[in-house]
């Protein structure tokens, strides 16, 4: 086919990636703008762009697909289909009315459970059993369109948001190339809105972990903000990132320290406690939680938050 392709990070790259080994005509790649990264704020290409050009593919960076003169440049591509992945710009009816076959989009998730923009830290946080990947024909609304094929993926225990986030790459690559494969096949399925649930944007003040929280959720939380935004405390007013942990049936008062030794540094929950086994000071690196008690001894009965 040939194909529009709209995407950013790595998620999608593997898509990108996938389509092309596939024998897909990529005939324009779109991502977003390059945008400032690292301590010297660069402009810095994101992943999809990177494996365009890596691949020789046409790339096109607008901020925006509402203008007459984008729409012109993809009304001339001449596409059969528009396939779509964590691009991050809104798309306008009139380009999705651009394409043939119109667009389709690898969501992260098991529609229409986690909606939104962070499917894979939702479903963790949540304590899901399963999430996966959806292929959906896109419409106007947000991810509300009717349903090609689902491809699940369990959550483990030990999954953080980027072990889970390479899962779902993987399998959204393959998920794409099968149901473009099956085009003369399609049977479309209507999403039940009723079971729809929203996977809201993350934000850094709520990964603060709440030690009044049962241990458990804690725990899951810890994992869903790993890499980004990156769950963290307060220890004497300075942060503290907290970047893996295991709950544990120890109890105290909330947030109060239960045992710092070489071998363990646990803080107690509103139910259960937390060891914790990896954090990061500010201004440090990561470190183990040996390591950080060596440096910085602490006495039980101390007490994390705020």
């Amino acid at each position: 086919m040939r194909i529009i392709f709209a995407g950013t990070p790595p998620f999608a790259a593997a898509a990108l990636n996938a389509l092309t080994d596939a024998g897909h005509d990529i005939a324009l790649v779109l991502t977003q703008p390059d945008r400032p990264a690292g301590r010297g704020m660069k402009l810095t290409s994101g992943a999809v762009k990177q494996a365009a050009l890596a691949r020789g593919l046409p790339v096109s960076q607008p901020p925006s697909l509402k203008t007459p003169e984008v729409q012109a440049e993809l009304r001339a591509v001449d596409a059969d289909i528009m396939v779509v992945a964590a691009y991050g710009l809104i798309l306008p009816q009139a380009v999705l009315d651009l394409p043939r076959l119109g667009c389709l989009n690898i969501h992260a998730s098991l529609l229409p459970r986690w909606r939104g923009a962070a499917p894979i830290q939702r479903a963790i946080l949540a304590g899901d059993a399963e999430t996966g990947i959806t292929i959906m024909q896109m419409d106007a609304g947000l991810d509300t369109g009717a349903m090609l094929s689902k491809t699940i993926i369990p959550i483990n225990d030990s999954d953080t948001a980027a072990s889970l986030h390479d899962a779902l790459a993987r399998a959204g690559a393959t998920a794409i190339v099968a149901a473009l494969a099956d085009y003369p096949a399609w049977v479309p399925a209507s999403q039940d809105a009723a079971k729809a649930t929203y996977a809201a944007k993350l934000t850094k003040d709520e990964a603060q972990l709440n030690w009044h929280d049962p241990a458990e959720g804690l725990a899951r939380a810890v994992r869903a903000y790993n890499p980004v935004p990156g769950a963290w405390t307060l220890l004497d007013g300075a942060p503290l990132k907290i970047w893996s942990v295991q709950a544990c049936s120890d109890s105290g008062l909330p947030g109060e320290v239960l045992r710092a030794d070489p071998e363990q540094l646990t803080i107690a929950c509103g139910t259960g406690a937390l060891a914790l086994q990896e954090v990061q000071p500010a201004g440090s690196k990561r470190m183990t939680a040996a390591a950080f008690l060596a440096g910085r001894p602490l006495l039980p009965g101390t007490r994390f938050g705020s």
